[in-house]
């Protein structure tokens, strides 16, 4: 057998079959074919790395293990869509186009997802890059590799081309990754493009390639050998090269057409694989493009239109309660299973009993349900006509439902457990103190701290540090090896340090920022039991009200004993400051929205440690502003004062600068 014939039939015959599987949904062989050509292509290039290929199919399960991404400047800027929100808008953009002749529209839908950029040279794929801010971006390319319906090679050997794409994880690929996470307990992902963003930026491309992530192509950047008039010409082109170009794509004259077909969409939304949160409307004819320019890397001859949050409909079945650890009692309000903003919902947040009261909610009736920017399902309004006869005002509950001690009603809205020793709270701390953000006891989540609590290994904080392996081997799904990496992991949190000492406490009101003040003010856990009311205010940002929860935390008989045993035990309770850079000194940070892969808290940790300062408002003092996802009235604030904005990619680079 002539092996690098074989080798070459195998490749070509996958390729054909990965688009038609991929691309065009069409596939012309089974499963069982298909893994069985391919477990035959892996096994004759393991034997004969001489005829090894970029290109070849083997190369999409990952493999390739980075330290970091590499920064890549784009040859043809990445700009970003101006958004409006009504039809009147729609109409005004169509309007101020028409000013530059009798141009047409393509209006398609905006993929919830992360924007990349595919480089292909003599046909091959060479280059996949993020968006970054526009101009610089990270080189994923084999991230990218890892994605089937991503040609590795071009049905022609173009010289030259560049595609834009909407990398997304589809909705069944979403609810098995998080399904799969909350049996590990891992931190579930927030939504379908969050979940997006953290695997097209692992380190690892075998965990990529495990997420089952897609792609839609929805512009050509620049294309040598190849030329066209319109947008949706230019994706026609795409499509017989291999490309998954963008669906539900329509060609329109008039305001009213686009209007239509955003509606259309609109409907589909729900029933689509994957997630959109709006449509892109853009003049069609690519000659008209330059003559209307563009503002600041936004082109002004496209509009994304965005979607208002998806609200449905269902029947509140019962109101639970959680006690918190703090001791509050939070009402949770249980649903008929609904699909919204890419999730099933079974559960919404009912915030308080003023809440409830507000929007008269019962038990039994139908409510409307949205996502508070797409993330936090909550009940907004009731529908009374669907209201059951026999329903009844709910009423907070007068005893704790995990220990049966009275509640209290504090100076807030909230309902507080008076317990100090309530299980509820008491597990709920735990699982706090031993997270990542605080004492950072790997291994040790909740399932764990549960299981402790159940045997009366632990009874407080101090506890942990008293287990033995002994102690924990014999338990279920346990055993000697478990039980001392668990024990190892104990004893390297004794070195957490003072600031994630204090956070872990769980000290009413006080995050992680407050805590590192704190440690940073007063040097010692001591000398916090004698802190001053005045001390305490005088600490930027901090108030009378984190000043108050301070105090009282530390006037308890019980903190002193608590304190005093973590120090018997090895815990360090002085505060070392750790040794940074001057990279950020003298420069403001304020934070706003959902940063793809990291927490505010793990960016302001970098600014600090950098020499700079994480602030919480925005003033002409300002040097920068960290926008995520749904940032707010910050951003809006920012843009106004003409404060420089960045993302979270052009962050990570000045880091690294």
């Amino acid at each position: 057998m002539d092996i690098k014939k074989r080798i070459d039939e195998l490749r070509e015959q996958l390729h054909y079959h990965s688009i038609k599987y991929y691309v065009y949904d069409a596939p012309e062989i089974s499963d069982f074919e298909y893994d069985a050509m391919f477990d035959e292509l892996k096994k004759l290039e393991e034997a004969h790395p001489e005829y090894d290929s970029p290109t070849s199919p083997t190369k999409r399960v990952g493999g390739a293990v980075l330290d970091k991404f590499e920064k890549v400047s784009h040859r043809n800027r990445m700009g970003s869509l101006d958004d409006v929100f009504s039809y009147d808008a729609v109409s005004a953009f169509v309007s101020d186009m028409k000013a530059y002749g009798d141009v047409t529209f393509s209006v398609e839908p905006k993929i919830d997802g992360l924007s990349v950029c595919l480089h292909y040279e003599n046909g091959v794929f060479t280059q996949g890059a993020t968006r970054g801010d526009g101009l610089v971006g990270e080189n994923v390319t084999e991230n990218l590799k890892t994605i089937g319906s991503i040609p590795l090679h071009l049905s022609k050997p173009l010289p030259l081309l560049e595609v834009r794409g909407e990398v997304y994880m589809p909705k069944k690929s979403f609810e098995a990754l998080n399904a799969a996470r909350e049996i590990s307990g891992e931190a579930l992902f927030a939504n379908p493009r969050n979940a997006a963003a953290g695997s097209l930026r692992q380190l690892d491309s075998k965990i990529t390639a495990e997420r089952k992530l897609d792609i839609f192509i929805f512009n050509v950047q620049e294309a040598n050998g190849l030329s066209f008039e319109t947008h949706t010409g230019s994706l026609k082109e795409m499509s017989g090269l291999g490309f998954r170009v963008i669906p539900y794509i329509k060609e329109a004259r008039e305001a009213d057409e686009i209007i239509e077909h955003i509606n259309y969409i609109g409907e589909l939304r729900g029933d689509l694989p994957f997630d959109i949160d709006g449509v892109v409307i853009k003049v069609n004819e690519l000659a008209a493009r330059p003559k209307i320019g563009e503002n600041s890397g936004r082109p002004k001859w496209a509009v994304a239109y965005k979607f208002p949050p998806e609200a449905k409909l269902t029947k509140l079945t019962d109101i639970t309660v959680q006690v918190g650890r703090t001791g509050v009692l939070t009402p949770l309000a249980v649903l008929e299973p609904v699909r919204l903003a890419g999730t099933t919902v079974r559960a919404a947040t009912l915030h308080n009993i003023d809440f409830i009261k507000s929007k008269d909610i019962r038990i039994g009736d139908t409510v409307e349900v949205s996502k508070a920017g797409d993330i936090i399902p909550e009940v907004r309004r009731v529908e009374f006509s669907k209201r059951p006869a026999d329903t009844v005002p709910y009423e907070m509950p007068v005893l704790c439902p995990s220990c049966g001690e009275p509640v209290v009603r504090d100076d807030e809205a909230a309902v507080r457990c008076t317990n100090s020793a309530c299980p509820a709270q008491l597990e709920r701390n735990l699982i706090h103190f031993a997270s990542r953000d605080a004492m950072n006891i790997d291994g040790m989540g909740p399932a764990l701290v549960k299981l402790f609590i159940e045997n009366r290994l632990i009874r407080d904080a101090a506890d942990i540090y008293k287990l033995k392996a002994t102690d924990i081997a014999p338990l279920e799904r346990m055993g000697e090896k478990s039980a001392e990496n668990l024990i190892t992991a104990i004893n390297n949190s004794k070195a957490a340090g003072l600031d994630r000492l204090i956070y872990a406490l769980g000290i009413r009101n006080i995050g992680q920022k407050a805590a590192a003040a704190l440690a940073d003010t007063f040097g010692n856990i001591d000398a916090l039991f004698d802190a001053t009311e005045e001390e305490l205010c005088a600490i930027q940002d901090f108030g009378a009200v984190m000043a108050d929860s301070v105090i009282n935390f530390f006037s308890h008989p019980q903190t002193r004993k608590l304190i005093d045993e973590l120090k018997a035990d090895g815990v360090v309770t002085e505060y070392e400051r750790k040794a940074t850079s001057d990279k950020f000194a003298g420069l403001t940070f304020v934070l706003t929205g959902t940063l793809p892969t990291m927490t505010r808290e793990q960016a302001e940790a970098m600014i600090v440690e950098r020499g700079g300062k994480a602030s919480s408002s925005v003033s002409k003092n300002t040097s920068y502003v960290l926008a995520g996802e749904k940032a707010g009235s910050k951003l809006t604030k920012a843009q106004s004062l003409g404060v420089t904005i960045i993302d979270e990619e052009e962050f990570l680079r000045m880091c690294e600068e």
